[in-house]
């Protein structure tokens, strides 16, 4: 794990920045809670499977309440939407905060149980249009996508709908896929994301995603706000 001096012997500005914007403003900012950018900061360094400050970033987000049990679902749900190696490369990290401080199976989620209940009409609904769009070109993708996401891996209860949609709009901009913001991002408002903390979202990320990821998806974000009933 890096430390401040570590950064400042090498590149002092680095250091310098990342104490006055970081440290003393953005994490503080009241638009979006400590829990919730800790789940959005985590996310993206999965995504972009930068895991050389995973671990402090693991171990904050346990201090400000995100439970095992969440961190481990966000791990899993990230394999799906970021690929499989990005979230067994953040095992080693999870792996060692878990252990710093004796977290065991019984604080994880099952690998199988009971579910949260499903919005059968729009399941039907997006299982059709996406099936008469791609069905003939990849039959493949048109059913894992309806087996083991949306009749699946979003119906796992631990980590709740809310924080499941920021973990998947976070790991979209970070991964510069703007193609897919618009319906996760409608989904992360249906779910309860406010219109103020997606706009804290895009600030947050342009430090940890990079300005071109943040600015790239600003239109989207624009475009899907505006279109939403006030």
């Amino acid at each position: 794990m890096l430390k401040s001096e570590d950064v400042r012997a090498v590149a002092p500005a680095l250091e310098m920045y990342g104490q006055k914007f970081l440290v003393d403003d953005l994490w503080k900012r009241a638009g979006l809670s400590a829990r919730n950018r800790s789940i959005v900061t985590v996310a993206a360094l999965i995504a972009r499977n930068q895991t050389v400050e995973l671990s402090r970033y693991l171990a904050l987000a346990l201090d400000v309440g995100v439970k095992p049990a969440e961190i481990s679902e966000i791990v899993t749900h990230l394999a799906f939407y970021t690929g499989w190696s990005n979230a067994t490369s953040a095992i080693s990290a999870l792996s060692e905060v878990f252990k710093s401080r004796n977290i065991g199976a019984d604080q994880l989620p099952p690998a199988s149980g009971p579910q949260l209940p499903l919005d059968e009409a729009a399941e039907t609904e997006r299982a059709t249009r996406v099936g008469e769009q791609f069905g003939q070109i990849t039959p493949s993708l048109v059913q894992y996508t309806t087996d083991a996401l949306f009749r699946d891996l979003w119906l796992r209860p631990d980590l709740a709908p809310r924080d499941r949609s920021l973990v998947t709009v976070s790991a979209l901009i970070a991964t510069g896929q703007v193609a897919q913001i618009t319906y996760h991002l409608n989904r992360a408002m249906d779910n309860g994301l406010t219109r103020a903390e997606a706009g804290e979202v895009l600030g947050h990320l342009a430090f940890y995603a990079g300005w071109p990821n943040a600015f790239s998806a600003a239109p989207v974000f624009k475009d899907v706000i505006e279109k939403r009933p006030r």
